[in-house]
């Protein structure tokens, strides 16, 4: 009877499982020194063979353990399928090898309990990877809704300080202030009209372009030196080379310098200074902030990209720009870092590949 054979043969049965997971050619050393659910399965098959039955309860629920347990363990659908395939190719092998003879029933009934424990171990590992994404994607959107929020927030924050210097009557609509006020409010539009695309795609939206960088640091200083006076901080932004350009979304980069500087003048010490400047080589574009904060204490100053990241003491908001900046320069082409400088400050640097110079040919 087969179920004798398992039971007798079990410790071989599962030798020639753990050899066939090694000479895998996908194997890992981890995934050859676990047993997955083979032994459990063995036992269970003998009482299923015993009593003549295809479909067993207890098969079923350590199938759905086992298909979660590979999961946890990082395992793939087709290593919880393979499991089982060993074992049914041990047994019919040294069936072969011994002449044991088995026959049409308990031929069925091992093929019924390997159906019902494959079927079993792969719904479970198909629910929770569906559920596991899900929870990924439930993080992702929550980040990309405070990014959104963040920034929605500095534009409206920008136009309000525009709006309460015009109010007061010392400037007119006409002016630079006027403008920042009217390009805070557009900003925040466009970045309302993005947000509600990318929840439409599910994806990033890139409008890429060739840009100047010397003009688009020119129509960001108004903006950067309204909210720098509001907070009693001097903001020095350097002359720019001419004729050097980059590539990218406009909007986004522009919110990630604004980022960036709403954070300096946040941290700089009162009455300090924020340096906005850019450099470049042949191949690559730095912009880069300087402020006056003191330096960190300590720690990787890297790990300010983190979202919800806040080192100092001053929590508000939510910890968001510095992680929104990483994401939106790497959507870029670019990356973005910091160095501390101790006892000093911070300098946090975009670096973004350089576009060529045109070349007009005259024929």
């Amino acid at each position: 009877m087969l179920h004798e054979f398992v039971a007798v043969n079990r410790d071989e049965l599962i030798r020639r499982c753990r050899t066939k997971v090694a000479g895998s050619p996908t194997a890992t050393p981890r995934e050859v020194a676990i047993d997955h659910g083979v032994p459990l399965f063995l036992e269970q098959l003998v009482g299923a063979l015993h009593c003549g039955l295809s479909s067993s309860a207890e098969i079923t629920r350590s199938a759905v353990l086992h298909g979660h347990d590979l999961l946890l363990q990082g395992f793939t659908v087709s290593q919880v399928v393979h499991d089982y395939g060993n074992v049914c190719q041990s047994i019919t092998e040294l069936a072969v090898e011994q002449g044991t003879p088995i026959s049409a029933a308990d031929f069925r009934v091992l093929n019924g309990c390997l159906d019902n424990a494959i079927a079993g171990a792969v719904t479970q590992y198909g629910r929770e990877r569906h559920q596991s994404i899900l929870d990924g994607e439930t993080v992702r959107a929550k980040e990309r809704l405070g990014f959104l929020t963040h920034e929605l927030r500095n534009l409206i924050h920008t136009a309000l300080m525009a709006f309460d210097v015009v109010k007061s009557g010392n400037v007119g609509v006409s002016g630079s202030t006027g403008s920042v006020l009217h390009r805070s409010l557009v900003a925040a539009r466009d970045l309302i009209t993005r947000s509600l695309a990318e929840v439409r795609v599910r994806q990033g939206i890139q409008n890429r372009e060739q840009i100047s960088v010397a003009g688009f640091i020119e129509e960001l200083a108004p903006a950067a030196t309204l909210a720098a006076n509001a907070r009693g901080i001097t903001l020095i932004v350097l002359p720019v080379e001419e004729g050097i350009s980059i590539e990218g979304d406009r909007q986004v980069l522009g919110a990630v310098v604004m980022n960036l500087l709403q954070n300096a003048f946040k941290f700089t010490r009162p009455r300090t200074t924020v340096t906005l400047r850019t450099g470049a080589s042949a191949e690559r574009v730095l912009i880069e902030i300087q402020d006056e904060c003191g330096g960190l204490p300590s720690g990787d100053v890297n790990e300010l990209f983190r979202p919800f990241e806040q080192r100092s003491t001053n929590r508000t908001g939510l910890g968001l720009g510095l992680a929104f900046s990483r994401s939106a320069v790497e959507a870029n082409h670019g990356r973005i870092y910091a160095r501390n400088l101790p006892d000093s400050g911070c300098i946090f640097t975009i670096d973004l590949p350089r576009q060529p110079r045109s070349v007009i040919v005259i024929g």
